[in-house]
């Protein structure tokens, strides 16, 4: 069943990049955060988006967001991918999909792991789901849409 607007979005604990372990409950009750699923690192849709994330960065922070990828990768490759596109935001590794799995990602074709953003505000609540695999750089503007018309509730 997949996680839809008004619904608590799945805590989860994963490992991220630099070996920490990363809780969504961590940021509850502290800051808005956005949680994009993509299939895998460094492959061109991803890497797209992933640094479109990044280009925008600054404009996720200004609005007292955290941005956290989140695919099956492992840790050390979450490390390598972050370091090559200089990405300054938490990566969390899936290994086993369990958590693609908690959130409902569809998969593309039946095959590709999917592409979803989910805009989670501070207590917890998705504001906002955005599911498209080949217009990955676009989960970034609605994303910050969202943020935007959140901060001016």
């Amino acid at each position: 069943m997949a996680i839809t607007v008004g619904d608590i979005a799945p805590d989860f604990s994963l490992a991220a990049q630099g070996g920490e372990t990363i809780t969504l409950s961590q940021f509850k009750g502290q800051k808005p955060v956005v949680l994009y699923f993509y299939p895998k690192d460094d492959t061109p849709g991803c890497t797209a988006e992933s640094c479109s994330f990044r280009d925008s960065y600054e404009a996720f922070k200004d609005l007292g967001a955290e941005v956290i990828g989140i695919s099956s990768d492992s840790p050390s490759s979450h490390s390598a991918f972050a370091a090559k596109h200089n990405l300054p935001f938490i990566l969390v590794s899936d290994m086993g999909a369990r958590v693609r799995k908690a959130y409902g990602v569809p998969a593309t074709l039946g095959l590709l792991p999917g592409r979803v953003t989910y805009v989670i505000d501070r207590d917890g609540i998705v504001k906002h789901v955005f599911n498209s695999q080949f217009n990955a750089t676009a989960h970034v503007s609605e994303a910050l849409s969202v943020l935007k018309s959140l901060a001016a509730a």
